[in-house]
């Protein structure tokens, strides 16, 4: 890979700890000694006990109202290397950054500013990105370019389809410390996984021609300050990277909802106009497969 390239390469640090939700809370206060519970959202159980409010877990205790949310979907961190207790959520001059609990036991999404970076309703998170790897087609032995990190789960959903490897861009680091703090990011870690911080639009220059089997571009709702990554150069340096017969999806969300269906048809005009063919509007993943056909 072009070595200007990794100048830009992330070194994933995820964190070790204990996570605790509005969901967890209500479980717990309804019990008394041992139970065996979730504290990673659904990814693994274990046996907890609980007396006078304290909590024991292993080696380590813990007050029940010290990791109880201040808010119903906010997320509590028990880090245990720091041993500190958070909420997982940044503010910066002009965002607000949260992990966002939906359940006891499902992945959470990323919230900025109020607005959800997965699907929520009749769905989950996981479930959500299941059909972006469905509709880009994913194979074994694939290499894949996730053009927009956030929590990484298009990523690690890639790997378990079978990819070979995955690169990854993730221009803001408020997204990329909210996923070292989410136990459904771990596996970022792997080797196979290639993460860089930067702006997707200008790294992909890096990369040689027909290096991809795969695309995934899951960009964040069209705005003034997104607008790149919905723009036909855009389009045309993802269809210079892709292997002939590859495929790529576009997550565009429904055409009807947030008056957003000239955005769509926009989209729809571009990808063509970079050379791909467009299959059709996948319901289920809510966007574009496209084929890039020599």
């Amino acid at each position: 890979m072009n070595l200007e390239l990794e100048k830009y390469r992330y070194r994933y640090r995820p964190i070790k700890g204990f996570w605790f939700t509005s969901f967890l809370i209500e479980k717990l206060r309804s019990k008394s000694n041992c139970l065996n519970v979730t504290l990673d959202l659904g990814l693994s159980r274990t046996t907890i006990c609980l007396y006078d409010q304290e909590l024991i877990i292993g080696d380590f205790k813990v007050y029940l109202d010290d990791v109880t949310p201040s808010e119903e979907d906010r997320v509590v961190l028990y880090d245990v290397e720091a041993g500190s207790i958070y909420e997982v959520l940044r503010y910066t001059e002009n965002k607000f950054y949260k992990l966002k609990a939906i359940a006891l036991d499902k992945a959470p999404t990323l919230e900025i500013s109020g607005i959800h970076m997965h699907r929520i309703i009749d769905t989950d998170p996981w479930m959500d990105t299941l059909s972006k790897i469905k509709a880009a087609r994913i194979r074994r032995g694939n290499i894949v370019l996730d053009t927009c990190t956030g929590l990484g789960y298009t990523s690690v959903a890639s790997l378990i389809h079978g990819a070979k490897s995955v690169y990854t861009f993730e221009i803001d680091e408020n997204v990329l410390w909210v996923a070292e703090r989410n136990p459904w990011s771990r596996r970022l870690l792997d080797d196979s996984i290639k993460i860089y911080q930067g702006d997707a639009t200008k790294l992909v220059q890096f990369i040689p021609d027909s290096f991809f089997h795969r695309i995934i571009h899951d960009p964040p709702r069209f705005t003034k300050s997104t607008g790149d990554l919905y723009s036909l150069e855009f389009y045309r340096e993802l269809y210079r990277v892709l292997k002939p017969h590859g495929f790529m999806f576009h997550y565009t969300g429904e055409p009807r909802k947030h008056s957003n269906l000239s955005v769509i048809r926009g989209v729809k005009e571009r990808l063509e106009k970079a050379g791909f063919k467009v299959l059709g509007f996948d319901e289920e993943a809510q966007g574009f497969t496209v084929l890039k056909t020599m």
